[in-house]
């Protein structure tokens, strides 16, 4: 039996939309950065980018566990001296979660070109609409 791989140019795409309310960070990146790969798909193969694009609603009303809100911090730093700036998660999920959300699923992905690729494919949006209704994107339930 001959191994299956696929060509970058045989790829089919599809869209599909994930609800974050209510629903743990990680949970939903996890679930997002699982479909940017392909890993959903038989014919999933390591070395091409055979992901769909994925689309995140509800951003802002994701959730975190425990005592994550105060504790988890986000460092930036702008590679200058004392350029450490320094955010706790409630102060992200209330003003940047977009950007929580995209950090989260990101760094789930290959740091590399491919990764880099895979991360375009990804939109999210704080509240419930989104510019995608025309790629008839499929709802997906995390479990």
């Amino acid at each position: 039996m001959k191994s299956f791989i696929e060509r970058k140019e045989d790829v089919v795409r599809s869209w599909y939309v994930i609800d974050a309310k209510d629903e743990p960070l990680g949970r939903v990146a996890t679930k997002a950065a699982h479909i940017l790969r392909g890993k959903h798909k038989v014919t999933y193969t390591p070395n091409i980018d055979c992901g769909d694009y994925v689309i995140i609603i509800n951003a802002k009303k994701v959730k975190l566990t425990g005592n994550k809100l105060d504790d988890k911090m986000y460092y930036n730093h702008s590679m200058y001296p004392g350029g450490l700036r320094e955010r706790t998660a409630r102060e992200m999920r209330e003003k940047y979660p977009v950007e929580m959300l995209e950090r989260a699923i990101k760094g789930m992905l290959p740091h590399n070109r491919l990764g880099r690729a895979m991360g375009k494919k990804l939109f999210v949006y704080e509240n419930e609409t989104h510019p995608h209704a025309a790629q008839k994107p499929v709802q997906i339930e995390i479990k």
